[in-house]
């Protein structure tokens, strides 16, 4: 009977001291430096949460992902000298979050569909086959292991699709060999510059198949990555996974 008392005096000293105990906020930290006035905080526990960009020099601060979005940072070479445009990959690289006006206004940029670097097969890479993702000249650049290149247009928009603007005509040879002609009219043929990226053998191979081929922003890119030069930068996004952890 001595020790069952003694176990309930225990027990509820325990849940006295629970109840007491404060939690404990999530920490912030710095997780990527694109110069000496821009960067971007995680706010979260185990390098997952919240995402802010802020520009000291400007006076922006955005909050790009909430800490219930659980953003986790992008593992891979990143390098991000690029200052109107603006574009933030995640773990994964699945998708991005774009800014097009130095980090004032946010939105988001995908993988165009049927723009993988092989017909037929995913619209993206995996994160396993990416090699690293480069944001220059209002441009993004993502590399694969293999050598193929997703991008995002040149930084303004085809005249011709935006609204009251004439449309464009193009030709096409179907599955059965068949040429057809097409008309994509205004507001149609793909998003805005910088929304959405292609792999360059869809748009601009010897066998491309995509309509980006016959936007002008989508024309006369070549097949590599710019070269970056006096970069002051991080070339990858850093994170202390125990920060903000009670020590044992």
């Amino acid at each position: 009977m001595q020790t069952l008392k003694m176990a309930g005096v225990l027990i509820l000293v325990i849940n006295i001291g629970a109840c007491q105990a404060t939690p404990q906020s999530p920490p912030t930290q710095v997780v990527y430096r694109f110069d000496d006035h821009r960067y971007l905080e995680l706010t979260g526990f185990n390098c997952q949460g919240g995402l802010r960009y802020i520009d000291t020099q400007r006076g922006i601060q955005h909050q790009i992902y909430d800490v219930s979005d659980g953003y986790r940072i992008f593992t891979k070479k990143f390098v991000h000298p690029s200052e109107r445009y603006i574009a933030i990959t995640s773990y994964e690289g699945g998708g991005f979050a774009i800014s097009k006006d130095y980090g004032q206004t946010w939105d988001g940029a995908r993988f165009s569909p049927g723009g993988g670097a092989i017909r037929y097969k995913g619209s993206n890479p995996t994160r396993e086959e990416i090699e690293s993702f480069t944001v220059v000249n209002d441009q993004g650049f993502m590399l694969t292991k293999a050598g193929d290149i997703y991008m995002s247009s040149k930084p303004f928009d085809d005249p011709r699709l935006e609204p009251g603007g004439s449309g464009i005509d193009y030709s096409f040879t179907t599955k059965r060999g068949v040429l057809q002609t097409n008309h994509m009219r205004p507001g149609y043929g793909g998003g805005k510059w910088g929304t959405e990226y292609s792999s360059w053998n869809s748009f601009a191979g010897p066998n491309h198949w995509t309509t980006d081929t016959y936007r002008r922003n989508f024309q006369g890119i070549p097949n590599k990555v710019p070269e970056v030069k006096n970069y002051t930068g991080w070339d990858h996004m850093r994170c202390d996974p125990n920060l903000g952890l009670a020590s044992k």
